[in-house]
């Protein structure tokens, strides 16, 4: 073995020892971002090879979740802000998760773990094709409960907050605009998100070096912890979560108090 190979296995085993002693997140948000900066890195033609590999990386990730327990784990593969790009990236991305989303589900890495599938976002804002294959992988993991894996899909942060308060509107039943706005309470948008049932996330991962979470889990990532890794999503290593879950650890997490 290698003297640098040698010294990453001595290193992680140590990591790992490190980690188990403390205490583990129950929810892990994850911005696989780097996908296309591989691709050009690895001098692939296509960039969807390289969103290709991000999905194969996916279920390390899991994993490496479900090795530590930790019951969460949530995903953001597709914004609003993405299907703006190129029709072909877009058209070629969407198939890149409706093949990773088919693999899911007889894919022996959910299905030995019991991870429950569900989807997050504007699911009816999707091709027909791909929202069927969402509604088979929610259903076919529907009765598993001992982790749950969230793929935000056609997800935007910001929209997701404005239709949560529209729901919270509506569902208040008050004519009067003044009575209206005096009546609205945080629980009133919390109950009415995409994650209304889960916890928020703990900790909050992005790949790629990139120092922001562009519009990922707004309204719940308010007292998360964040990591970000310079490493890009297809490359993330088992060294780097583990880090990341060290980071965590070492949090003094106050909840705003």
């Amino acid at each position: 073995m290698p003297l640098k190979r040698l010294l990453y296995f001595f290193y992680e085993k140590r990591l790992e020892r490190e980690i188990k002693a403390g205490s583990m997140p129950t929810h892990v948000g994850l911005i696989l971002d780097g996908n296309r900066r591989y691709a050009k890195e690895m001098g692939f033609d296509d960039v969807t090879s390289g969103h290709r590999a991000g999905a194969k990386k996916l279920d390390d990730v899991l994993n490496w979740c479900a090795e530590f327990n930790i019951k969460i784990v949530t995903i953001w593969v597709l914004s609003t802000d993405n299907i703006q790009r190129d029709k072909r990236e877009v058209d070629g991305l969407l198939g890149v998760i409706k093949d990773k989303l088919m693999d899911l589900i007889k894919n022996p890495v959910i299905r030995n773990n019991g991870f429950r599938i569900r989807a997050l976002g504007n699911i009816d804002g999707l091709p027909e094709e791909l929202r069927e294959v969402i509604k088979k992988a929610e259903a076919s993991t529907m009765d598993f409960d001992r982790h749950f894996l969230n793929i935000a899909v056609g997800y935007g942060g910001r929209e997701e907050i404005v239709n949560a308060v529209k729901k919270a509107i509506k569902d208040k039943n008050i004519s009067s605009i003044d009575e209206l706005a005096e009546s609205i309470t945080p629980e009133d948008i919390t109950n009415h998100l995409y994650t209304n049932g889960i916890p928020d996330p703990d900790l909050i991962i992005r790949t790629s070096g990139e120092v922001r979470l562009s519009g990922f889990l707004l309204w719940q990532s308010a007292y998360s912890e964040f990591y970000f890794c310079d490493a890009l999503w297809p490359a993330f290593r088992r060294i780097d979560f583990l880090r990341a879950i060290r980071s965590y650890q070492h949090r003094n997490r106050r909840f705003g108090r």
